[in-house]
C-alpha cells in the first residue's frame, strides 16, 4: 500500500516505523528536515520537506497515485486543507486526519465530508486518550483496557502480585476455579518477554497478563488475577488542558473530581464549563497544595498536563504523599518505561492510544479494530471473517484447524450478540467478528492475508 505521512512528529514517527515494517510504500512530509533525516536513516521510507498542504509538496510525495493520506501535523487546519488538496488534484481514495480544536469537532457532521472538507476518518488524540484513561478508572488495577465488537468483549492486561489468587498455579486451574465464567488467556510478558499460554503455564508473580472475556465477565476474572481492588471514589486531575477537561466531563457525574490548573482564565472557563468539579487554581507540583486538598485520601491522581517532566514530578510526589494510584500522560516514548510501575503506576502514551486508531484504516481486509499493546510490542486485531469453505481460510474451520501465523492465538469470537471465547472446537463463521492476539508484529501480512477472501467468493 502506497501511503503518504503528513507529520514527522511522535504520532507521524511511531506510524512509519510501524507501517515501513509491514513492507509499505511510506512517504513522510515535514518541514523539520532534520527530524526527515533521522527517520530516513532509522526506517526504510521516503522523505519530502515542504509544507504539507501545498499542492506542489503533495504531488512531490506522490499524491498522484497515494492509496492513502494521513494528516497529522500539529496543525488541525493544515491537515484539513491537506486532505482537501488530496482529494481535489488526485482524488486519494482514503484520507484520514488528525483533529483536535473542539470547535471543529463539534461541527463535524456538516464539516467533514465530500461535499466541504473530505475527510473520510477523523482522529481526536484527545478524545481516543481520555476514552482510555476513563475505562482504566471504570476498571481498577487494570494496566490495559480495550473494547472489541462495540463493548462485547473486553481484552484487560493485569499485573499478578506476589500472594496473587493465580500466582503459582497453572491456568487451567482458572477454569476449573471459575466454571460458570468462560475467559481467556490471550499472552502472558515475562520480564518484557511474550510467552504463548498454555494449560500448563504457572503464573508468577509481576507477570503482565493479557485475558479476555464477555464485559460482564471483566471483574471477577480480575478478582482471581490479582484480588479485587476497591472502586475508586476520589480523583485528582492536573492539567485543565482539553484532556483535563474532557476527563472531568465524563467523570464528575460518578466520582468525586478536583482539577488543578495553573492558568487563572482557564480556571474561570473550567469553572463556568464544568458541572459538579471543583476547580483549583495552583500548582500541581505543590506539596502544600497537594495536602491542602488532601492528596492521601485520593484513589486516582492523574497528571495531564502538556509537560512530561511536570507530570512525572506532580504523580511521584501524589504517590508519596498517599495517593492510591497515580496516573501520568507521557509524550516521550523513551520515558514510559522508565517510569512505569516504580512511583508512577501507569504511564500513559499518547502515541500509542492514537496508532490503533490509525492501523484500524490502513490494515488488508475487513478489519474492525487494531489496538496497540506493550507500547507496540504486540497487536490485537478485530477482523470479521467473510465467504464460505471454499473462498475463505478460516470459515467453516474449527479454530484448533486454522493454520496461525506463529505467536498469534485467536482469544474470541463475536457472533451478533454472542460471545465465544476461543476453544478449538468452535467453527468459524461468515460475519464473525474474531479477535487475534499477535505478539510478533511481523506476522500482520499473514493475519491479513488469512481473513482476505479468495477469488470464488461473490
Amino acid at each position: 500500500m502506497k501511503i503518504i505521512i503528513l507529520g514527522a512528529g511522535q504520532v507521524g514517527g511511531t506510524l512509519a516505523a510501524n507501517l515501513a515494517s509491514e513492507h509499505n510504500d511510506i512517504t513522510v512530509v515535514d518541514t523539520d528536515s532534520e527530524r526527515l533525516q533521522e527517520l530516513q536513516d532509522r526506517y526504510d521510507i521516503r522523505t519530502v520537506s515542504g509544507m504539507a498542504s501545498y499542492p506542489t509538496v503533495l504531488r512531490q510525495a506522490g499524491a498522484d497515485d497515494a492509496d492513502m493520506l494521513i494528516a497529522v501535523t500539529n496543525s488541525d487546519e493544515i491537515n484539513m486543507v491537506a486532505c482537501q488538496v488530496a482529494y481535489s488534484l488526485h482524488r486519494t481514495p482514503t484520507k484520514i486526519a488528525r483533529v483536535r480544536s473542539a470547535s471543529y469537532l463539534a461541527k463535524s457532521k456538516g464539516l467533514f465530508g465530500n461535499e466541504a472538507f473530505p475527510i473520510d476518518v477523523i482522529i481526536s488524540p484527545e478524545q481516543v486518550v481520555t476514552n482510555h484513561i476513563t475505562r482504566l478508572i471504570e476498571h481498577p488495577g487494570a494496566l490495559q483496557v480495550l473494547d472489541f465488537a462495540e463493548g462485547k468483549l473486553q481484552l484487560v492486561a493485569v499485573k499478578a502480585y506476589f500472594n496473587g489468587p493465580l500466582v503459582g498455579r497453572e491456568l487451567r486451574y482458572l477454569r476449573q476455579h471459575m466454571p460458570a465464567v468462560d475467559t481467556r488467556v490471550a499472552a502472558i510478558f515475562r520480564r518484557d518477554r511474550p510467552i504463548i499460554p498454555e494449560g500448563t503455564t504457572i503464573i508468577e508473580a509481576d507477570d503482565e497478563v493479557f485475558f479476555i472475556a464477555a464485559k460482564n465477565h471483566i471483574r471477577a476474572v480480575m478478582s482471581e488475577l490479582r484480588g479485587l481492588e476497591h472502586n475508586y471514589k476520589k480523583i485528582i486531575i492536573a492539567g485543565g488542558g482539553n484532556i483535563g477537561e474532557r476527563l472531568c466531563e465524563a467523570l464528575e457525574s460518578r466520582y468525586q473530581v478536583k482539577i488543578i490548573e495553573r492558568n487563572p482564565e482557564r480556571c474561570g472557563f473550567l469553572a463556568e464549563k464544568l458541572n459538579k468539579t471543583i476547580v483549583i487554581r495552583g500548582n500541581a507540583s505543590d506539596q502544600d497544595l497537594l495536602l491542602e486538598e488532601s492528596v492521601e485520601d485520593t484513589d486516582i491522581f492523574i497528571a495531564v498536563t502538556n509537560d512530561d517532566e511536570a507530570n512525572i514530578m506532580s504523580s511521584m510526589l501524589a504517590k508519596r504523599l498517599g495517593a492510591r494510584k497515580v496516573m501520568a500522560l507521557i509524550n516521550n516514548p523513551a520515558y514510559v518505561d522508565l517510569v512505569q510501575g516504580g512511583d508512577i503506576d501507569i504511564a500513559i502514551s499518547p502515541q500509542q492510544a492514537t496508532i490503533g486508531s490509525l492501523l484500524t484504516h490502513v490494515r488488508r481486509g475487513d478489519v474492525a479494530n487494531v489496538h496497540s499493546l506493550r507500547r507496540g510490542a504486540a497487536e490485537a486485531i478485530e477482523a470479521i471473517a467473510h465467504g464460505d469453505e471454499k473462498s475463505s481460510k478460516v470459515v467453516g474451520k474449527a479454530i484448533g484447524d486454522i493454520d496461525l501465523p506463529e505467536g498469534t492465538t485467536i482469544g474470541a469470537i463475536v457472533r451478533k450478540d454472542q460471545v465465544l471465547i476461543a476453544h478449538d472446537d468452535i467453527v468459524v463463521e461468515s460475519d464473525d467478528h474474531v479477535v487475534l492476539f499477535l505478539i510478533d508484529k511481523r506476522r500482520i501480512q499473514d493475519v491479513e492475508r488469512l481473513f482476505q477472501v479468495g477469488i470464488t467468493f461473490f
